[in-house]
């Protein structure tokens, strides 16, 4: 009796210990159409695709801690507006819908998802495909949920070295950090090796680019490519602070770019490499605290392009009274890692600034993530220079990213920090 009684407060003492343990699992769908779509990299008419070069995909992991689950997808497109991504999120099983964080890589070489209309108010999204690319960001994420397994994290942050990106409007105003979070096995066949492999980066996948008539996930596909043929696992590439105009270092002598498959399987390379290079010194975290929040957060549409869009998409975008549009925005502690997201294209200036203040050892933002309602600049850049002309107009407003700073930054401030954080 005496030996039962001991089993049994054994099994109490550890059960607590093994309901937290921290997990992980990663899983990826195919979305290429087939046959191959018109191309959309911005605002206008797509493009005719006549050809492609790589694969487009949704890449998913799932992170797990006690009763928490969080999700963080990427989807090979030029943007992923909440008008989709809540329809996934009504499609995944057992996680909160405010811990699913839905981005994209910002390929400028994929179909339009965000039914932009010409000056007609006509569309020319391929609904039906887009359809499809809900389902496949919620089976992606469901079979992550069923492969959640023991795993320890290694995270760090670094500068990546190399020809990978510049600022096209100020070549130096750009930052050139690259935040690494990797999931590793601890136990099965796998124990010791990736499951999955986060790179945060701010960058336009613009090599290529919508004008040639290709498809592609343009340096995003070769750098998953990379790191999943190095090491294993899935790698999940999650855009940071681009806007205005943080762009792919294509240049060549006189002024000449390199607007190649060719150039994306070097920048796209060169950027894994040095991801792995990063986080392969970073010491292993045993049993990761997780944490995840998230907030509403309310904008003003000011500009007329983005409220003819917004409007006029067969989308159905949710426009407030008095037109406002809400988007949520994320605080997530990954181990020694804290994550913001942003809702659109923040400058570099307001990447800096808003990283400045987060309570992390590795601070990072997944920028264009939950939505991508344009370009977010400061109140004293926007229409300050001609060269901020084009940024200005299709950003929602002038106090866009002033309220983005304001409301991040409470978030930090009333959330936990990341581990290790003092």
């Amino acid at each position: 009796m005496k030996a039962l009684i001991g089993l049994l407060w054994l099994f109490v003492w550890i059960h607590p210990v093994v309901a937290q343990e921290f997990k992980a699992g990663a899983a990826v769908r195919l979305i290429t159409p087939n046959p191959l779509l018109p191309i959309s990299g911005g605002i206008g008419t797509p493009k005719k695709a006549v050809e492609k070069k790589g694969d487009l995909f949704v890449r998913a992991c799932v992170f797990e801690k006690g009763g928490i689950r969080v999700a963080i997808v990427s989807v090979d497109n030029l943007g992923w507006p909440s008008a989709l991504g809540n329809k996934s999120r009504a499609l995944i099983k057992g996680i909160p819908p405010q811990n699913i964080l839905i981005g994209c890589t910002h390929t400028h070489s994929g179909p339009d998802a965000y039914g932009f209309p010409n000056e007609k108010g006509e569309s020319f999204a391929d609904l039906p495909y887009l359809d499809k690319c809900v389902q496949a960001i919620a089976d992606a994420v469901n079979e992550a949920v069923m492969k959640l397994a023991p795993a320890s994290l290694k995270i760090a942050v670094g500068e990546a070295k190399g020809q990978i990106a510049y600022n096209y409007y100020a070549p130096e105003l750009y930052d050139p950090r690259c935040g690494v979070i990797q999931a590793i096995a601890t136990t099965g066949a796998n124990a010791g090796k990736p499951i999955a492999t986060v790179v945060n980066y701010a960058i336009h996948p613009e090599v290529i680019g919508s004008g040639r008539g290709i498809l592609s996930p343009d340096l995003c596909g070769p750098l998953c490519d990379r790191i999943e043929s190095k090491v294993g696992g899935v790698a999940i590439f999650m855009n940071g602070a681009q806007g205005g105009m943080v762009t792919a270092d294509n240049r060549r002598e006189n002024a000449k770019e390199a607007n190649t498959w060719e150039e994306c399987i070097r920048i796209g390379e060169l950027l894994a490499d040095e991801a792995l290079r990063i986080v392969n010194p970073a010491e292993v975290q045993l049993n990761a605290t997780l944490f995840c929040t998230a907030r509403n957060v309310t904008f003003p549409i000011e500009s007329e392009v983005m409220k003819y869009i917004v409007k006029k998409s067969p989308l159905n975008y949710k426009v407030e009274p008095g037109d406002k549009v809400v988007a949520q925005v994320n605080l997530l502690n990954i181990g020694s890692a804290q994550i913001l997201t942003i809702p659109g294209e923040a400058l570099p200036n307001i990447g800096y600034y808003v990283k400045r203040h987060m309570h992390a050892k590795v601070p990072l933002l997944f920028g264009l993530t939950n939505d991508a309602f344009g370009y977010m600049l400061t109140k004293v850049d926007f229409t300050s220079f001609k060269r901020y002309d084009y940024i200005s107009r299709t950003s929602l407003g002038e106090n866009t990213a002033e309220i983005y700073m304001d409301e991040a930054l409470k978030l930090v401030a009333e959330s936990p920090g990341a581990d290790g954080y003092k």
